[in-house]
């Protein structure tokens, strides 16, 4: 995983070097990795509302309770899992590679800044989607580009510091 983690690092470092002087490698790193975890969740989605979940309301039982979920919000608990580790594994490796915390310890905070955009995204696509009527892929980008600007300071002020 670390020479996956260099050759990602090689390759973001390759398209830095033109904006070295406006951008901080800190920053074009984050938004780098960013992008891509961005990049996969949005296609994702996509492919798991349209093509796994689909749009009809969704009902299975759980612990023996009978439960109904819209179909946006289970794709977003399909997806989450898989770009919270990817998001984890980019930001610890890639990005904040000078952090002197404890790995468990960095994930145990990379979770909560991640819950709080997890929050931020189900009342988002609640809001737009439920009640703004938007399509649901994209009130999921823009609501992505809200969290952003969450995720970074959190990440770089208390996951990673």
């Amino acid at each position: 995983m670390q020479a996956l983690a260099r050759f990602i690092t090689k390759i973001i470092d390759f398209f830095y070097l033109p904006f070295r002087k406006f951008i901080p490698e800190q920053l074009f790193r984050y938004a780098a990795c960013g992008g891509g975890n961005m990049v996969l969740d949005w296609v994702l989605y996509f492919l798991i509302y349209n093509y796994g979940v689909g749009h009809d309301l969704q009902y299975f039982t759980l612990c023996g309770l009978e439960l109904c979920m819209t179909p946006h919000i289970l794709t977003l608990c399909i997806v989450f899992p898989i770009t919270l580790l990817t998001g984890f594994w980019l930001n610890k490796y890639v990005t904040f590679t000078q952090s002197s915390l404890h790995g468990w310890k960095q994930f145990g905070r990379y979770i909560l800044i991640v819950a709080v955009n997890l929050l931020v995204n189900y009342f988002g696509l609640k809001l737009c989607v439920e009640l703004l009527g938007w399509y649901p892929t994209p009130s999921k980008m823009f609501i992505t580009c809200i969290t952003v600007a969450i995720s970074f300071i959190g990440q770089k002020y208390f996951s990673f510091r």
